[in-house]
């Protein structure tokens, strides 16, 4: 069959500049834990609970466009070059409007959003901080991560490895002069790591800008799209996105949820999980990858007509999740002592860091499988309520309601809370299973004419 001979370089040439995208993303997290860490445990905690608000839009940026791929993908299986472009307008129209939203109540109201975190007051000032500054690039990265993510689903992956490689780099050299203070800059601490956030999306968005114009790809934003709607696109992109981002958000808003409890615990404990979730991010990079790769692949096969290629592309690619998290689970035992070593935590904070990370690298490995079935495979073919209802029950009526009765009713000890937190992804394994042997994700979603 062709799928044995082509299947796993297409999977690699997919895969290997998404993974190092998300590896970049991790490093732009990883720049301000390692820095701010220098600074001290208020700054580091107040930038993980500042980055809370952005955590929630760029879910809700995810969710967009990842329920867009499900019409994208299969239409470019298709060669419905038209199509693709009236759901792009829709996707950037939407996506920043809210951008501009997230901005307007980070810079209007931010003590009473970080509030909902923790009460402690030094963590708020320091978060306030850094909300004020890093507020700006919220429309800014709508447009970017909308655009990008979009052209993943017509199979042009590399230009976003060059966007946020070179996003990066400025972050870097930009945190590293204001946060510390070189070459005669003043040192601006959290706001500095702010600031370096900001010059690093306008390059984002500058560099994304340039390739369109410059090599005009076959598929764009076109303006006409933006502001005059397709009706019956919309009325497709709704139903089989709306459940996607009401997903992503309740699962973030999940995290968020999981970060106010522990911002009740104490900065120890928040610092610990700011570096244990950087590490996770590192872990899935290839992950991730993966079940971007499995989206795009099954819905342009699906599109193709293909059904039974699609349906093969499944299996490879569950297999595939689960040896990524295995891998990924690996990484963060073999990275533990260094990063014990190089953060400079000490006291409690260290000690947490060091159960965190074992408690992290067993969740690593049920994420990856989950991923590679919810965000990959089942929205692949339109199956996108099933997440939905499935996050809600296993976190919402799960994870976070009997954390927060072990840390606020029982006071059990903050490990014993952390296991309890993790605890949704085990709990979905058999569910998403029981949903892909069912092949209820393997149909066509697109029309014959979008007139």
């Amino acid at each position: 069959m062709k799928i044995q001979d082509d299947f796993y370089k297409r999977v690699l040439v997919l895969v290997l500049p998404m993974a190092l995208q998300n590896l970049i993303n991790v490093g732009v997290s990883a720049t301000d834990v390692i820095m701010l860490g220098r600074v001290g445990e208020e700054a580091l905690s107040g930038c993980s609970l500042g980055g809370q608000v952005f955590w929630i839009l760029s879910l809700f940026l995810f969710g967009s466009t990842s329920g867009a791929s499900v019409l994208i993908a299969q239409y470019w299986g298709k060669k419905d070059i038209a199509s693709i472009e009236r759901v792009m307008g829709i996707v950037v129209m939407l996506t920043v409007t809210v951008g501009i939203g997230f901005m307007m109540a980070a810079l209007l109201i931010p003590g009473k959003l970080m509030s909902l975190f923790t009460k402690d007051e030094q963590m708020i000032e320091q978060a306030v901080l850094y909300l004020r500054i890093v507020a700006f690039t919220y429309p800014l990265s709508a447009f970017t991560m909308a655009y990008l993510n979009m052209l993943k689903s017509i199979e042009r992956v590399t230009i976003s490895t060059i966007v946020y490689g070179s996003s990066l780099f400025i972050n870097i050299v930009v945190n590293a002069v204001l946060i510390f203070g070189l070459f005669g800059f003043p040192s601006m601490g959290i706001q500095g790591a702010a600031a370096g956030t900001l010059v690093a999306r306008v390059t984002e968005l500058l560099i994304l800008l340039f390739y369109v114009k410059r090599f005009r790809p076959e598929v764009r934003v076109k303006w006409k799209h933006i502001v005059h709607r397709d009706q019956v696109m919309w009325k497709d992109f709704l139903f089989y996105a709306s459940p996607v981002i009401l997903n992503e958000v309740l699962w973030g808003a999940g995290y968020s949820a999981n970060t106010a409890i522990i911002g009740h615990l104490g900065s120890g404990v928040v610092a610990a999980n700011s570096v244990a979730q950087v590490t996770r991010q590192l872990s899935m990079v290839v992950g991730f990858g993966i079940a971007s790769a499995t989206a795009i692949m099954i819905g342009k096969a699906i599109g193709e007509g293909r059904k039974d290629v699609a349906k093969e592309y499944g299996r490879r690619f569950t297999v595939l999740g689960l040896v990524c998290g295995i891998g990924g689970a690996l990484i963060i035992v073999i990275l533990r002592p260094v990063i014990l070593w190089g953060i400079g935590l000490d006291g409690d904070a260290e000690r947490y860091l060091g159960l965190f990370l074992y408690m992290m690298a067993a969740y690593a490995i049920g994420q990856s499988v989950n991923t590679t079935w919810v965000v990959g495979v089942f929205r692949s073919g339109g199956d996108t309520r099933f997440g939905m209802i499935l996050d809600m029950t296993t976190m919402w009526c799960g994870s976070i309601l009997f954390s927060a009765l072990a840390a606020f009713v029982f006071h059990f000890p903050v490990p014993v809370v952390y296991g309890i937190l993790l605890s949704d992804e085990f709990v979905k394994v058999p569910f998403c299973f029981w949903r892909y042997r069912k092949m209820v994700w393997l149909k066509d979603v697109t029309r014959e004419n979008t007139a």
